[in-house]
């Protein structure tokens, strides 16, 4: 237990600050929705769809590559240099190369009159890709609390400059007829973008006593070669993971003959994706802990107990969350704006699939520890060609709906994928009974408050929420009490 303790001090410290620093960015989505059409808010989730590709080209797995040669290296500080070293020499050939052909992109992805959205685009996205090394060696050396602030000053700077392009700039235009620096005179989507970039620009110089750490270190060649061994096959998992995240939107766009209306419907979808931020904050803030944490336990004798323990705890909490989600959604559904409510019916589809993807970061852990990270990546094209199937063949049938059931249907399947081929190379013995009964309970409780709900008319709001609240209560705290009675058999190594 004093080991699960210190993982979930770790994801409450990662959890905490991002909770605040996201939550207060989560602000920013009524704004947006407010200000801009659901067409022109299409704009903006399609290319943020396309840098999520981008995410895990430009970082090729070396975040988990440094994770795992630190743990066996001699010389760690040499791991470091080596990855980070290489980030920062593919990211300023990307950069090179996308602004030099930023217009053909543009007219590739829809947006011939704004290349300048391109070059936004490419610097955040290799800026970046070179902090994720700072933030890992944080990570790496359970510096929680500093990983932290630094994300909270990206998060906070990205709000501020919202503020001051889509609020500021325009009040003091009509009321002073004065352009502040930066503001053509126009609200357009394009300062969402330009925050973003001010706000990567930052944060690079927080981390340069990270970046510092290698001058120290050398540059290892043949360190080099085996890392991106490792490292390339978990770039193909997390490329074939944005698919499943990201290209929904993506098809969305393309599958109406009418543009506009394909961006109304990306639009509408993606404002009400991020109802599940509560769930996606906190998969985030234990992916923030768990890697390393993983890794740390390597040579721990009950390393499969201890990882299975793990998987119910992070179901339990995540299944709680989806029932504060999906019981106080009149709440929740006042964070965009009502033009997007018709969406709605949405988010329970994508919270389950939500869970479903913390439950593969969980089980992936054994093709990482075992060196087989060629398997996971077959995993990961298996789910991204189910979910590119999917849409395409539920998309012009149930419209945006249908991108939601193809991730839920995609992440199920890489889910039991991922358990059965685990369960032959690297067995830790996960309590799948359990976790389905846990999946089947908070079911329960959804649909029957679903359907008693008119029955709570009657009542005020407060004894209906009062209700609800008991109902989760029960649920967590039934939960609780069968993990502290819990014993899970050791699997044999």
């Amino acid at each position: 237990m004093s080991t699960l303790k210190k993982l979930a001090s770790q994801t409450a410290v990662y959890g905490l600050s991002q909770i605040v620093g996201r939550f207060v960015n989560y602000l920013l989505v009524p704004l947006h929705t407010a200000l801009f059409t659901t067409s022109t808010y299409g704009v903006n989730s399609l290319l943020y769809s396309y840098v999520t590709f981008f995410n895990a080209l430009l970082t090729y797995g070396m975040e988990t590559a440094f994770f795992r040669f630190s743990q066996k290296s001699e010389n760690p500080q040499d791991v470091y240099r080596t990855a980070l070293s290489s980030l920062i020499g593919t990211s300023v050939l990307f950069v090179v190369l996308f602004t030099l052909f930023s217009q053909p992109i543009a007219n590739a992805i829809q947006i011939p009159n704004h290349p300048e959205y391109v070059i936004y685009f490419t610097f955040i996205i290799a800026l970046d890709a070179i902090s994720a090394l700072p933030f890992a060696y944080l990570r790496q050396q359970n510096k929680a609390l500093k990983f932290a602030v630094i994300k909270n000053i990206n998060i906070f700077t990205n709000i501020l400059l919202n503020l001051y392009f889509l609020l500021l700039c325009p009040w003091v235009k009509q009321e002073y007829q004065v352009l502040l620096p930066f503001f053509s005179g126009e609200v357009n989507v394009g300062y969402i973008f330009m925050a973003n970039l001010g706000a990567s620009i930052i944060t690079l110089p927080l981390l340069f006593t990270e970046i510092l750490a290698i001058r120290n270190a050398s540059f290892n060649k043949i360190m080099w070669k085996q890392m991106l061994r490792y490292g390339l096959p978990l770039m193909v998992v997390g490329f074939a993971g944005m698919i499943n995240e990201a290209l929904d939107r993506i098809i969305i766009s393309y599958s109406y003959s009418d543009t506009q209306k394909g961006l109304e419907a990306t639009g509408i979808y993606g404002a009400n994706y991020k109802l599940s931020i509560l769930m996606s904050l906190f998969i985030q803030a234990f992916r923030y802990a768990a890697e390393p944490f993983f890794f740390n336990q390597a040579n721990v004798d009950d390393k499969r107990t201890i990882y299975a323990q793990v998987m119910n705890y992070f179901v339990l909490v995540c299944l709680g969350l989806f029932l504060i989600v999906m019981l106080y959604i009149d709440v929740f559904k006042h964070f965009i704006h009502q033009n997007y409510w018709e969406g709605l019916h949405i988010v329970p589809i994508l919270l389950i699939a939500n869970l479903f993807l913390g439950i593969y970061f969980n089980l992936s852990i054994w093709y990482k520890l075992s060196d087989q990270t060629n398997k996971g990546a077959i995993i990961s094209i298996v789910g991204a060609i189910i979910t590119i199937v999917a849409n395409i063949i539920l998309v012009p049938i149930m419209g945006y709906t249908g991108s939601a059931w193809a991730t839920l249907i995609c992440y199920i399947a890489m889910v039991v994928i991922c358990y059965v081929v685990g369960a032959i190379y690297f067995p830790i013995p996960y309590q799948v009974f359990r976790i389905l009964c846990y999946i089947a309970l908070a079911l329960a409780i959804y649909f029957g408050a679903t359907h008693t709900q008119p029955l709570l008319l009657h009542y005020s709001l407060s004894v209906k929420y009062s209700v609800y609240a008991a109902c989760i209560l029960c649920f967590l705290m039934a939960g609780l009490f069968f993990e502290r009675k819990n014993n899970i058999v050791h699997s044999p190594n």
